[in-house]
């Protein structure tokens, strides 16, 4: 069971962060305008938090299309 648990962590931490690279890199500016020519530093603080949260991300980004 614990191994069944990591597993499933190690899937949501990947496809965190899988989704956070392409959102940093494509969508923010749809979510956020005033992100809109921000640089590299901001965007790498944000990532962990857009690898956390990607399912409310994504849900947003896909309602913004």
């Amino acid at each position: 069971m614990a191994n069944f648990i990591v597993l499933l962590t190690m899937a949501y931490v990947a496809a965190g962060l899988i989704f956070a690279i392409l959102f940093i890199a494509q969508g923010i500016e749809k979510i956020d305008a005033q992100t809109k020519g921000t640089g590299a530093g901001f965007r790498l603080i944000i990532l962990p938090g857009v690898a956390a949260f990607w399912p409310l991300l994504l849900t947003r980004w896909m309602s913004r299309s």
